[in-house]
């Protein structure tokens, strides 16, 4: 009998310690793993270590979705970028602020999907900027170069002067060289991704079309060795790989594309940042939990409107990209060293 419960006690020891060196490092990240306190509307997300606080901060889309007065698409419009902020490595969010955005030409603005970059002790905001707050789609907008000491207050820089006036969701990527390469949206040509280049992050030169594929929100960044393209399609992410940084090639399928089962996360996954640590790969993303089929359901009530931050670990199996939604994601990003943002 004593023998026996030996035996039992040294295999349940063993089933902790296998299960102990299954569980990735980390903290389980909750679903969803952020929502906007001011509007619930939290989309495009990017995130950046702030050197000086020694916090992850995740700048993000502040849509305006439990505003009741907003007609036609206006609560999409009338926006400013919110900042959440994460002390434990990228697990749990709260909210901080508003960007401080020192450009207003106009009394009424919009901003939209920006990417954030640091160099040189500088940071470095590449926003898009709609003069106004519309009921439809057909106006202008722009990308603006934006720097700060902080990731809170921001100085305008420069308009950049793209291919067209109708460009949006900048994605901005140090090249081995050490100079800057920008993917972007050109809604004129079917909404296709274009790229510029720049030795500094001050003057851009339009290189042309990058890749014909109908989507938003390029998201360009370097793991298992390739580089990786990642873009919203409206039916889950596409995704894309290259050698060079200029050729890219299709990868079947698209990831996040069925509803997963977790809160709040049963609706397709949109325009994402990556965050790449080492041999791990995080997918930030966010969903309209209300909108349970399609991206084209409508947008008439609160639920369809709502929007909220995801996050699920990528990985690299036979060649490709795979996300599982309904697996736990544990997160403990590690300081800027590490961040796919200076990797080159």
């Amino acid at each position: 009998m004593l023998f026996r419960l030996r035996c039992l006690l040294f295999l349940i020891l063993i089933s902790i310690a296998t299960q102990a060196q299954q569980k990735p490092a980390g903290k389980l990240a909750p679903k969803p793993l952020f929502r906007d306190p001011i509007f619930d509307g939290a989309a495009d997300p990017v995130l950046i270590w702030n050197k000086k606080e020694k916090k992850w901060f995740m700048f993000y889309t502040n849509r305006r979705a439990t505003d009741t007065t907003a007609t036609g698409v206006t609560w999409v419009h009338g926006t400013r970028i919110g900042i959440a902020e994460s002390a434990d490595g990228g697990a749990t969010w709260r909210y901080r602020d508003t960007a401080n955005i020192n450009y207003r030409p106009t009394s009424q603005y919009t901003h939209w999907a920006p990417d954030v970059v640091e160099a040189n002790g500088t940071y470095h905001m590449f926003l898009t900027y709609v003069p106004g707050i519309f009921t439809d789609w057909n106006h202008p907008r722009s990308i603006l170069h934006l720097t700060s000491p902080d990731l809170l207050n921001w100085k305008y820089e420069s308009s950049l002067a793209l291919t067209t006036d109708k460009v949006i969701d900048a994605s901005v990527y140090r090249l081995p060289d050490g100079t800057w390469r920008m993917w972007y949206n050109n809604e004129r040509d079917g909404k296709s991704i274009y790229y510029a280049d720049s030795p500094d992050l001050y003057n851009w030169q339009d290189k042309g079309k990058a890749l014909t594929e109908r989507g938003e929100g390029p998201k360009v960044f370097q793991w298992q060795g390739r580089y990786w393209m990642i873009i919203d399609k409206w039916k889950g992410l596409g995704v894309y790989s290259s050698t060079d940084l200029k050729q890219w090639q299709p990868q079947p399928g698209r990831l996040l594309e069925l509803p997963g089962q977790g809160p709040f996360d049963q609706a397709i996954g949109g325009h994402p940042d990556v965050v790449v640590q080492g041999d791990r790969a995080y997918l930030f993303y966010f969903t309209h939990p209300g909108r349970t089929q399609t991206a084209a359901a409508a947008t008439g009530g609160l639920d369809a409107k709502r929007s909220l931050i995801q996050v699920v670990e990528l990985h690299y199996q036979g060649g490709k990209l795979t996300a599982d939604r309904d697996q736990p994601t544990y997160l403990k990003l590690a300081p800027t060293a590490s961040n796919k943002r200076i990797q080159h």
